[in-house]
């Protein structure tokens, strides 16, 4: 999956050590996304699916004039990815490994949407094209900290999802969905999996009240007709 991370909000990899993941106040209402790894179905960004110990933070698109700087498309909430200095991981196929690559210059591109970089050892556009469709990763150890109320998406993938009233099992978050508002899919249990296989959770804070990362639990407050 990914270096994003999820805030809980209402219309943003992976990866948290935080403590305390019960949110304490409205702030975090408007503000429970981060991420790395973006995708519209996070299951497509599975650990299983990246290179060991990496977390994807962007996609070389395309070259970008004739001075070796790339387009990239961010996976990733983290501007410092791309505009601080120093070493990223690019994998120039799937078949290839992880080679390191260091970042020299970053700016964002205003109304795209994409960032502009600079690699050492990059210096004109036919080294920039040979970079085309190349991954970009960093250490998965190489998390930025949070901010209360946030949640790095890989870190909910696999939680149990329990009715906070009644306790009961309702599954287990399978993936996170971004469509407008963030969605947490969550697979039934075996009892309840034959009337409804999956369903999808608003991941607001009126709804998710509490996310215990060291529990791996996840309790919500389903509104009427939400889960049959």
């Amino acid at each position: 999956m990914s270096d994003r991370n999820l805030e809980r909000k209402e219309p943003v990899a992976p990866d948290s050590t935080r403590q305390k993941a019960k949110t304490k106040s409205k702030k975090a209402e408007g503000k429970r996304q981060k991420a790395e790894g973006r995708a519209q179905k996070t299951d497509a960004l599975q650990p299983s699916l990246l290179p060991p110990h990496f977390l994807p933070i962007g996609k070389v698109v395309a070259a970008q004039g004739m001075k070796g700087e790339v387009r990239v498309y961010p996976e990733s909430d983290f501007p410092e990815r791309f505009l601080i200095p120093g070493t990223r991981w690019l994998q120039r196929s799937p078949s290839t490994a992880p080679e390191p690559i260091e970042l020299v210059r970053g700016r964002y591109l205003d109304g795209k949407g994409l960032y502009v970089v600079q690699f050492a050892g990059v210096t004109d556009r036919d080294q920039a094209e040979a970079l085309r469709d190349g991954q970009l990763f960093v250490p998965e150890g190489d998390r930025p900290p949070l901010e209360e109320g946030e949640f790095h998406i890989l870190d909910l993938i696999g939680l149990a999802v329990f009715d906070q009233a009644t306790q009961v099992l309702i599954g287990t978050v399978s993936s996170i969905i971004q469509a407008g508002n963030t969605l947490l899919e969550v697979q039934r249990n075996a009892a309840e999996a034959t009337k409804q296989p999956t369903v999808l959770i608003p991941f607001v804070e009126a709804i998710v009240p509490l996310v215990d990362l060291q529990q791996r639990r996840i309790e919500i407050t389903p509104p009427p007709g939400l889960i049959e």
